[in-house]
């Protein structure tokens, strides 16, 4: 079985504009998760539970174990968008044990899958979600609020 975690998270990042606009920070959730992949596990999944939701997916870290042979190991990934085909992603060894993504986006449902090596190799990432609804709302209000001016400007 395949270890996974998933850790709610109250605090949401967001930028300075994005609290100034009235779109309800309450409309987005942030999730930590992550698994370890191993010789015996070579693969786990991420999926997204609600579809109607706009999701977000940024892998953080993968590193390897202090336990891992010394031996290259090397993690691919798949998400909903990309090929079919898995993408080498991480290349571990001990000399270089670990890797981060500052701003590395994927698609859910995303395949992790640990090609070469025994590890365990542990990945972090955040799932974001966002509702599109109220995120359209506030648009759709925003551009009204220009229409007005543009007709008292005439």
């Amino acid at each position: 079985m395949t270890s996974c975690y998933v850790e709610n998270d109250s605090v949401t990042s967001i930028s300075f504009s994005e609290l100034h606009s009235s779109s309800s920070v309450s409309d987005r959730a942030c999730v930590h998760w992550g698994c370890v992949l191993s010789g015996s596990e070579t693969t786990a999944v991420f999926q997204a539970e609600n579809d109607l939701l706009e999701n977000q997916f940024f892998i953080k870290t993968i590193c390897l174990s202090e336990e891992a042979g010394d031996e290259m190991h090397i993690v691919s990934v798949c998400d909903g968008v990309g090929a079919s085909k898995p993408l080498p992603i991480a290349t571990l060894r001990h000399c270089m044990p670990m890797i981060s993504f500052p701003g590395l986006e994927l698609i859910p449902p995303v395949t992790f899958k640990l090609c070469s090596g025994k590890g365990p190799v542990f990945i972090s990432a955040q799932h974001i979600t966002l509702n599109p609804i109220e995120i359209t709302d506030v648009e759709d209000d925003e551009d009204e609020e220009d229409d007005e001016e543009l007709i008292f400007t005439v």
